[in-house]
Protein backbone atom coordinates (compact mmCIF):
# COMPACT_ATOMS: atom_id res chain seq x y z
CA UNK A 1 0.00 0.00 0.00
CA UNK A 2 0.94 3.43 -0.78
CA UNK A 3 1.97 6.29 0.99
CA UNK A 4 -1.06 7.94 -1.26
CA UNK A 5 -3.52 4.97 -0.78
CA UNK A 6 -2.92 5.78 3.22
CA UNK A 7 -3.79 8.97 2.84
CA UNK A 8 -6.78 8.46 1.14
CA UNK A 9 -7.99 6.13 3.54
CA UNK A 10 -7.02 8.41 6.57
CA UNK A 11 -8.73 11.08 4.80
CA UNK A 12 -12.29 9.31 4.24
CA UNK A 13 -12.23 8.24 7.69
CA UNK A 14 -11.98 11.57 9.03
CA UNK A 15 -14.49 12.72 6.67
CA UNK A 16 -16.60 9.82 8.19
CA UNK A 17 -15.96 10.36 11.48
CA UNK A 18 -16.84 13.68 10.66
CA UNK A 19 -20.06 13.08 9.13
CA UNK A 20 -21.27 11.16 11.97
CA UNK A 21 -20.70 13.81 14.54
CA UNK A 22 -22.58 16.15 11.99
CA UNK A 23 -25.56 13.29 12.07
CA UNK A 24 -25.55 13.18 15.94
CA UNK A 25 -25.97 17.25 16.58
CA UNK A 26 -28.63 16.52 14.10
CA UNK A 27 -30.51 13.80 16.10
CA UNK A 28 -29.47 14.87 19.89
CA UNK A 29 -32.39 16.94 21.64
CA UNK A 30 -30.06 17.50 24.02
CA UNK A 31 -27.87 20.99 23.44
CA UNK A 32 -24.95 20.84 25.17
CA UNK A 33 -24.21 17.59 23.63
CA UNK A 34 -25.33 18.98 20.40
CA UNK A 35 -22.72 21.74 20.50
CA UNK A 36 -20.25 19.17 21.61
CA UNK A 37 -21.00 17.19 18.36
CA UNK A 38 -20.70 20.30 16.09
CA UNK A 39 -17.58 21.22 17.87
CA UNK A 40 -16.06 18.32 17.17
CA UNK A 41 -17.40 17.60 13.55
CA UNK A 42 -15.67 21.44 12.80
CA UNK A 43 -12.62 19.79 14.44
CA UNK A 44 -12.35 16.72 11.93
CA UNK A 45 -13.05 18.95 9.21
CA UNK A 46 -9.99 21.02 10.19
CA UNK A 47 -8.12 17.96 9.94
CA UNK A 48 -9.80 16.89 6.50
CA UNK A 49 -8.41 19.76 5.33
CA UNK A 50 -4.81 19.34 6.88
CA UNK A 51 -4.24 16.00 5.42
CA UNK A 52 -5.45 17.15 1.84
CA UNK A 53 -2.99 19.84 1.95
CA UNK A 54 -0.55 17.22 3.43
CA UNK A 55 -1.75 14.66 -0.01
CA UNK A 56 -1.23 17.33 -2.38
CA UNK A 57 2.15 17.83 -0.52
CA UNK A 58 3.49 14.51 -1.20
CA UNK A 59 2.10 14.34 -4.36
CA UNK A 60 3.58 17.39 -5.35
CA UNK A 61 7.46 15.71 -4.19
CA UNK A 62 6.98 12.43 -4.96
CA UNK A 63 4.91 11.68 -8.33
CA UNK A 64 4.71 7.78 -7.79
CA UNK A 65 2.43 8.04 -4.99
CA UNK A 66 -0.96 9.74 -7.13
CA UNK A 67 -3.37 7.25 -7.78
Amino acid sequence: MTVGTQMQQAIASVQSAAASMKTFALETQDVQAKQTFEQLAKTLDTAVGTLQQRQKYIEQQEPQYRQ
